[in-house]
């Protein structure tokens, strides 16, 4: 649910747009054929379409970069459940406000992006000694939630303000609040559950760069305006210090002043 200010909350988009209703659809149709492929068709679709480091650079499967994205875990429909609820919410407002055209390219690159850095950090990683390649480099990722987490992103930079009620926690928060939450409700639940923090983060940081390099969503900061931002933060704590320690002498100065008077007296 979301509205902007004192405005009453609704919940949902006022409109679907067709590529959103595409989307939902394809991903609906590609979940049912892995759960009837092994059993109707002898064909293990997950297995053939999940993202694995050593299947694509070792047997060069490159597929996966792009079919790991339209899977789901066939053992809960709450994995598709939240991602297509996501894209519905807030993939809505933005293709209608960007456009089709521009949206579908946006979450493609943003899904096809978060799988080559999937497939290519931990690969990496196994090179440089750095990593477990049993754990990382062996291990899959299937899911949506690469390009969700871009669409998450272009929806904060582009209503940084509208206020968002959460289901869970329920709680009203901005929407720019909205990715650093995720991420903070992740590291606090990092011991429970099979979530990619890997594609999360890659999704957002795939997003992140096409809105500054593309320059047509304003609320997206530059490098620049980032540090800038910090630099500002860093000198208004200094000056906060500044005042703090000029309280304190103003401070021992006048209880300085009280003991000469009690002296004369």
């Amino acid at each position: 649910m979301y509205g902007r200010g004192g405005a009453q909350m609704s919940f949902g988009p006022p409109q679907t747009p067709e590529v959103i209703k595409n989307l939902m659809i394809a991903n609906g149709l590609v979940y049912i054929a892995q759960l009837a492929g092994p059993r109707v068709l002898g064909l293990d679709v997950t297995g053939l379409g999940v993202v694995q480091p050593y299947a694509v650079w070792h047997d060069f499967e490159l597929w996966r970069m792009f079919t790991y994205m339209w899977l789901h875990s066939p053992n809960s429909i709450f994995h598709i459940a939240f991602n297509m609820f996501s894209l519905w919410m807030f993939g809505s407002p933005v293709a209608l406000l960007w456009g089709e055209q521009r949206f579908i390219r946006y979450y493609m690159l943003c899904g096809v992006g978060a799988g080559f850095l999937i497939a290519s950090l931990p690969s990496l990683a196994a090179m440089l000694g750095i990593a477990s390649a049993s754990s990382e480099v062996f291990g899959y990722t299937l899911g949506a939630s690469g390009a969700v987490m871009g669409v998450l992103l272009a929806y904060s930079f582009s209503w940084p303000d509208r206020t968002i009620m959460l289901i869970f926690p329920p709680i009203p928060i901005k929407s720019i609040y909205l990715i650093p939450l995720i991420f903070m409700m992740e590291w606090m639940s990092s011991g429970s559950g099979n979530v990619s923090h890997t594609g999360h983060l890659a999704g957002v940081l795939v997003g992140w760069i096409y809105l500054v390099n593309e320059g047509r969503t304003p609320g997206a900061p530059t490098p620049q305006s980032l540090l800038l931002k910090w630099r500002r933060f860093r000198m208004r704590q200094k000056i906060r210090a500044v005042h703090r320690e000029d309280k304190k002498d103003r401070r021992r100065w006048d209880n300085q002043d009280d003991d000469d008077q009690r002296r004369f007296h």
